[in-house]
């Protein structure tokens, strides 16, 4: 043996030799990390990290000056069958339950006032709106008292509907539902990733392994993204989702390749070899390959952090660590594993004691991949063609994406206080989105007053209710809620914003020598964040093509693969955004994919489908290629390693293609209009990479460059009989990296 051996096969090494110990370890680590997590608790974002543009400038004027809007939650009062004359708001049972909720909630101490009831113009509704102390943040953990009393009060009075709405209790209802909902996705993805598994290995045990190693590391990566979270923020519940997305993915493929790889080595030596060796074996290269998606992934998400955006920024720490922790147990714990566990991991034909290939070649190697590629190989040019033409069809509905933002309006009717928004915006427009506008300078309050009167007139705006602005106490700064009747994202919302920023505003409080106008609310702040988005997009595109150039080059020192490698990415996102505006802005697939159309992509979607595909994409390439370069290296003609390559990781590529898929489509049962786009995207995305991009693409693009595609560094081949199969049980070599099943301390099996 000549040369120092890869890291990874002296961990593997080490780990196998004292899988006890690696065990262990691992185990300790995992609870370490748990209960550092818990000990530190999680920093939430505050409101401050989410300020963006002229809304988040507003913002900051406001709470400067002691103007933020206090939180308030709207106790809906309405009739559940026929109305009485004059309607609900006028009977006496309306009038008595608002008495009573007004009475309930004066005595809580979270309350700071309760507004008298208000009656709706068509007298269909009455209203009592109720103001809570500190800010939205604390409005959160206080409002759940309030929702108790609402809830005595429901049942104090049977005859009525009473709801409680509002920004907190649509919140924490919100989050509450996609927790449970995330629940769900986890009962329903590890079963199947385990039958799947089950299907691949054939034994129980073999398929347990890599659920169990993916879990573990969503519990360490769980744990640290706490700690992670003092530097980057948590920005909500959309963090642990991805967390768990990701870990599922990366943790189930990562050990999937690394087991198969050695259950391949054991089978081609007819067992002769010992499971020590194997895994030495699967350690240089499947080992290898697993590093390189691991920071091929890391890299990708890491260009989030581009975005200047703290839900972006939680989402790339919480989806890195979980990565980061899912390669670490791959080349330790797994190793250890797989010696201690020995005979019982084996496949069928090991057990038999037959060798499956004993000329070098990749064992398992797909008889149907290889007949699929024959085709593509006679006829490369047609092939890349076609494949290309297909991509283009399904990316061409991307010119027409419109992007927006969640808003109430937009979040899943099965909590109940969002179905109680949508009927109180109903009887009270004016409690609908709102802009507002924020002036500091001279006599602020007088020139809103202007700008009060000239909006009376315009249809653009709510006028149930006259605006009136609030002053501050040095009378600098003032602000004036204007309310619109129209959903945040929709395109009237859109309109009153351009009128009054570029119109009204002008015209009355532009005259106003001195001062500055800013408008902040839900829609303005929905519009300012696309816009810094579609700003930064360009920079995290170009970084991630670069990094993943980078990665490519370096694991295959090759020019061409690095730029095919590109490519390919950039062609699966560009379907993936193609097939997200063909079904999320069309109404054709809300019945079975149980969702309203928002006639929109959320604005958060195209970037992190983007970030998590290429890192995803970028690792079946590095798998695949690996393959085809080894076959290279025994000194097989490049258009026949493509096959070999192709045809001998079709196997395992495809089941790691299906597990991802299983769990990306498992998020559709999530009750909210974004993840059911991230879970589309993802999916697409995962299966045109397995079906277009694999078998017509890039095998008919290496075939047309042939030689070429290794420029300037051909793998240098190797005499097949200094090959990783003789049939002695000492020494085995493994490209350039010689391993012992013997001289590393582990008994022969």
């Amino acid at each position: 043996m000549t040369g120092r051996k890869p890291v990874t096969v002296r961990i593997a090494r080490w780990c196998a030799t004292h899988p006890w110990r690696a065990v262990v370890g691992w185990l300790v680590f995992v609870v370490v990390c748990v209960g550092a997590g818990t000990a530190v608790g999680t920093n939430k974002a505050t409101f401050e990290d989410f300020w963006v543009g002229e809304a988040g400038r507003a913002e900051q004027l406001a709470a400067g000056s002691g103007l933020t809007p206090e939180p308030v939650e709207q106790i809906l009062i309405t009739g559940k069958g026929a109305a009485p004359a004059g309607g609900t708001a006028g009977s006496a049972d309306a009038r008595s339950a608002a008495q009573d909720i007004t009475v309930r909630m004066r005595e809580l101490p979270a309350v700071v006032s309760v507004a008298a009831p208000r009656a709706a113009r068509d007298g269909s509704a009455l209203m009592v709106a109720v103001t809570l102390r500190g800010d939205k943040e604390t409005a959160k953990e206080d409002v759940d008292t309030l929702l108790a009393q609402t809830a005595e009060a429901r049942r104090a009075h049977e005859g009525l509907r009473i709801e409680e709405t509002g920004s907190a209790s649509i919140s924490n209802g919100v989050n509450d539902k996609q927790g449970k909902d995330l629940q769900r996705t986890e009962a329903i993805s590890l079963p199947v990733t385990f039958v799947i598994l089950f299907v691949v290995f054939g034994a129980v045990l073999a398929a347990g392994i890599p659920v169990l190693l993916a879990l573990s590391a969503f519990a360490g990566a769980v744990g640290l993204y706490g700690l992670a979270t003092w530097v980057t923020p948590d920005a909500g519940g959309a963090a642990l989702s991805v967390i768990f997305m990701i870990g599922m993915a990366v943790g189930v493929d990562y050990s999937l390749f690394y087991l198969k790889r050695a259950r391949e080595e054991r089978e081609r030596s007819g067992g002769t070899i010992s499971h020590a060796a194997a895994v030495e074996l699967a350690a240089a290269t499947s080992g290898r390959a697993v590093v390189d998606s691991g920071i091929a992934v890391v890299l990708a998400l890491g260009g989030l952090y581009l975005m200047d955006d703290v839900i972006f920024s939680s989402i790339a720490s919480g989806a890195i660590l979980v990565t980061l922790v899912a390669v670490a147990g791959s080349l330790t714990v797994l190793p250890a594993l797989l010696t201690k566990l020995g005979r019982r991991l084996d496949s069928r034909a090991t057990r038999r004691g037959t060798a499956t290939d004993r000329r070098g070649r990749p064992a398992g190697g797909s008889r149907t991949w290889a007949a699929m590629l024959r085709p593509v190989m006679r006829r490369p040019l047609a092939t890349l063609l076609i494949g290309s033409a297909l991509t283009a069809a399904l990316a061409l509905p991307v010119l027409g994406m419109k992007m927006g933002t969640e808003g109430k309006e937009t979040f899943p009717d099965s909590v109940p206080s969002v179905a109680a928004y949508g009927r109180l915006v109903e009887a009270f427009p004016s409690e609908g989105p709102a802009h507002l506008v924020v002036v500091r300078g001279a006599e602020p309050a007088a020139a809103l007053r202007k700008l009060a009167e000239r909006v009376a007139g315009e249809p653009l705006f709510a006028h149930d209710r006259e605006p009136r602005p609030t002053t501050s106490e040095d009378g600098r700064t003032a602000l004036l809620r204007l309310p619109v009747p129209y959903a945040q994202n929709s395109q009237e919302a859109t309109r009153s914003l351009e009128l009054l920023r570029t119109e009204l505003i002008p015209e009355t409080v532009g005259r106003t020598a001195g001062s500055e106008a800013v408008v902040s609310g839900e829609i303005a702040g929905g519009v300012d964040y696309a816009e810094h988005q579609r700003g930064r997009l360009p920079w995290v595109i170009l970084f991630v093509s670069l990094t993943t150039l980078g990665i490519m080059f370096a694991a295959f020192r090759s020019a061409a693969l690095a730029l095919l490698g590109v490519a390919l990415n950039l062609a699966a996102v560009m379907v993936s955004w193609g097939v997200l505006t063909l079904v999320f802005q069309g109404t054709w697939a809300d019945g079975p994919l149980g969702f309203e159309s928002l006639g929109f992509v959320g604005s958060r979607t195209p970037l992190l489908v983007f970030a998590i595909l290429v890192g995803l994409s970028t690792d079946y390439q590095i798998f695949v290629v690996s393959r085809i370069r080894e076959a290279v290296r025994r000194g097989v003609p490049t258009r026949q390693a493509v096959v070999e390559g192709i045809a001998g990781s079709a196997g395992v590529v495809t089941s790691a293609a299906v597990i991802m898929v299983s769990v990306f489509a498992s998020f559709l049962f999530i009750d909210r209009v974004e993840m059911k786009q991230i879970a589309v995207g993802l999916t697409v995305a995962v299966l045109f990479d397995a079906v277009v991009l694999r078998a017509l693409i890039l095998p008919s693009a290496l075939a047309l460059l042939g030689d070429r595609c290794w420029w300037p560094d051909r793998p240098a081949p190797r005499d097949v009989s200094d090959g990783p199969h003789r049939d002695r049980p000492g020494g085995h070599r493994h490209g350039d990296h010689a391993v012992t099943g013997h001289g590393s301390g582990a008994p022969k099996d």
